[in-house]
């Protein structure tokens, strides 16, 4: 797809707004959004209560953790569970604090229950943290991106429930990218704590699988095992659309950001803004020397979300993508790298466009010098597919629901 392409298609959605089924013109097919009937592992508390009691209890969770309209340790502790500590994510247990933001261990206001924090300096429970703890659970709402820091929260939580002989508890739910699996394949040399395992940028596993996947794999530290436990969701399916209920982070506010974040995030590690401190946040992407462009956008401070967003205070063109990842994103069921590709090129190729945070987003330096050698889209993912090849015959082993494929 070129870019005029793009922008015909961009303004095809503007002023229309028809189906997907009415424009795909054989580009993509409509895909059905997930049934009312499903229930999320946080509800089948007949499963999981009696695995509580009598025990002292910490939950690691955050504003996604949801039993209903219920918070889960609101639920729990009115149901007389001893809850005696929550270790929260990225983001803050209430889930108001911005991307890479420090966030302090204290007390919620709530409850008065001693809050954890699992992120900055303290990524991974201590013994002092579980040393007076008989069970663990794990609820979050992740969206099953690589990158997206609750999975790496999971991996050490595993880690040190393991080497402690603390049980895990995990309440499983939808993955609402799981119905695809793409990207490269992440290298070693390249981990970090927005990538620690060699999965790709999309892998298509819930909570609940990963973390099976952690534990048969030996992936992790000195292949210890974790003593796991999944409570599993009703009537999931990985080729169905799941709309989350809650917003899983600040700037994911809608299922558009969502779909689109998998791709816009890569921009991340580049000079461009992918519209944190606007009310698009991951909808829209740009820079102030961009050529092309459908829009502009100013990014400012906004509390809790973006208190210092990239390229402050000055006037970015770019284009506002999304609709179009509400409705046609969901559909290709893979990475779309065209914007990167094209915003490079469109840019000049400078030298300065990409940083190095961009190498551990994508896992790997070959994606940077792929675009940087003019390769195409479909060069650059023809390249993946053996890899993933292996990944999916991995994955299957610890599927849990109905696949894609």
């Amino acid at each position: 797809m070129n870019l005029l392409k793009y922008i015909l298609l961009a303004a095809l959605f503007s002023i229309s707004q028809l189906s997907v089924a009415q424009i795909s013109n054989g580009i993509v097919a409509e895909r059905i959004i997930y049934p009312d009937n499903i229930q999320v592992g946080a509800q089948r508390t007949e499963v999981y209560l009696p695995l509580l009691k009598n025990k002292a209890v910490a939950i690691v969770t955050n504003q996604t953790g949801t039993l209903g309209k219920t918070h889960l340790v609101d639920s729990l502790l009115s149901l007389g569970v001893n809850i005696k500590k929550v270790m929260s994510p990225e983001h803050g247990f209430r889930g108001q604090a911005a991307a890479g933001e420090h966030v302090n261990s204290g007390k919620d206001i709530k409850t008065g229950l001693p809050i954890v924090s699992l992120y900055g300096s303290h990524r991974k429970p201590t013994t002092a943290d579980l040393q007076d703890i008989d069970i663990v659970i794990f609820d979050i709402q992740d969206v099953g991106v690589r990158f997206y820091t609750y999975i790496s929260t999971l991996h050490y939580l595993m880690e040190a429930c393991a080497e402690n002989h603390k049980k895990l508890l995990i309440l499983d739910r939808p993955n609402p990218n799981g119905f695809y699996v793409d990207g490269p394949i992440l290298e070693k040399k390249f981990s970090s704590f927005v990538g620690m395992d060699p999965i790709p940028i999309v892998h298509g596993m819930t909570i609940g699988e990963y973390a099976l996947m952690l534990n048969g794999e030996g992936w992790l530290k000195d292949s210890i095992q974790c003593d796991l436990q999944v409570i599993t969701v009703i009537n999931y399916r990985h080729d169905l659309l799941y709309q989350l209920p809650v917003s899983p982070s600040p700037n994911l506010p809608n299922m558009a950001s969502i779909y689109l974040y998998p791709s816009l995030c890569l921009f991340e590690g580049t000079i461009v803004s992918v519209g944190r401190g606007t009310d698009k946040p991951f909808q829209i992407f740009g820079h102030p020397d961009m050529k092309q462009f459908d829009t502009t956008f100013v990014p400012e401070p906004i509390a809790g979300k973006a208190p210092h967003p990239k390229l402050e205070g000055q006037t970015c063109k770019g284009f506002d993508v999304s609709l179009f990842g509400s409705s046609m994103v969901p559909n290709m069921q893979g990475l779309y790298l065209f914007w990167l590709i094209n915003t490079y090129f469109d840019m000049g190729g400078e030298d300065d466009f990409f940083k190095p945070f961009f190498n551990k987003l994508a896992g790997t330096d070959q994606l940077r010098i792929q675009i940087e050698r003019g390769m195409t889209e479909e060069e650059i993912k023809a390249g993946w597919s053996d890899n993933l090849l292996k990944f999916k015959s991995i994955r299957k082993k610890y599927l849990l629901y109905p696949d894609f494929e």
